[in-house]
């Protein structure tokens, strides 16, 4: 009997934006959405894992409040999407009513035995002018590194080349050997001190030194963090064109789902 595939959510990486354009005594506005899950859903498409994206907006109301619904899904990846999101449902935010707290509910997943994942970006860990707000929340806690409690962007221009730990077996590594493509920024966070967290990849020394990718575990599931993003701009499509893009992301899910 073949098995079936492992699902995992996406949530997050979207966005809108507003522009108003000036032509000589006129004017007039517009609005943009924006997707940045794309180079992943393109990665994992033949893999042994079902995507489904649930946008930033969507999540607001979308995101699942009990444990059912997230049992739903063997792994969740938290991608650019501020702690506010799950946290100020309409119903707390305009009608001053109670709501079970989905930050709670995903460390209680997490301990019961699901994959989570926190991927960077402008409103992940603790964000543009500490906004993401994910530090000192029970998502923190159930991370295998700690938040900043300000903005922790790490904006690198000239780019830098991750370094892997030579030494690490880790599955999530195998077959990445040599060098990566350059990324362009990450989130700055601080690897726990616990046996299980591994850090399997860093900023150059001579760029800080920071975590890149991390991984650990939490009761009886597991953790990983990319402090990078997963597409422009911190990562080009010079990355996710590369074959490595697809290499890394199925390891990460196939470990963080037990597969």
């Amino acid at each position: 009997m073949a098995k079936s595939n492992k699902k995992v959510l996406l949530v997050g990486e979207t966005w809108m934006s507003s522009s108003t354009h000036f032509k000589g005594f006129d004017q007039f506005g517009s609005v943009t959405f924006h997707s940045g899950a794309e180079p992943l859903m393109k990665a994992l498409e033949g893999s042994p894992f079902d995507l489904t994206h649930m946008p930033a907006h969507e999540a607001v109301e979308k995101m699942p409040f009990d444990l059912e619904g997230l049992n739903a899904y063997d792994a969740i990846l938290l991608s650019d999407i501020g702690a506010n999101s799950l946290l100020l449902h309409p119903d707390v935010w305009l009608r001053g009513t109670t709501v079970p707290n989905r930050l709670q509910l995903l460390k209680q997943w997490t301990q019961a035995g699901g994959g989570l994942a926190m991927i960077g970006g402008y409103f992940s860990f603790q964000g543009i002018d500490g906004k993401a707000r994910w530090h000192r929340t029970p998502v923190e806690d159930v991370l295998p590194v700690e938040c900043l409690p300000y903005d922790d962007r790490l904006e690198i221009p000239e780019g830098f080349a991750a370094a892997i730990d030579a030494k690490s077996k880790h599955p999530v590594l195998q077959g990445l050997d040599g060098e990566w493509p350059l990324l362009l920024g990450a989130n700055e966070v601080s690897a726990r001190q616990r046996p299980d967290v591994e850090v399997l990849a860093r900023l150059p020394e001579d760029q800080g030194g920071h975590p890149l990718l991390v991984t650990g575990e939490y009761g009886k599931g597991r953790t990983l963090v990319w402090t990078s993003d997963v597409s422009p701009h911190w990562l080009p499509a010079s990355f996710s064109d590369w074959p490595g893009y697809a290499t890394l992301w199925r390891n990460a899910l196939g470990w963080l789902t037990r597969s």
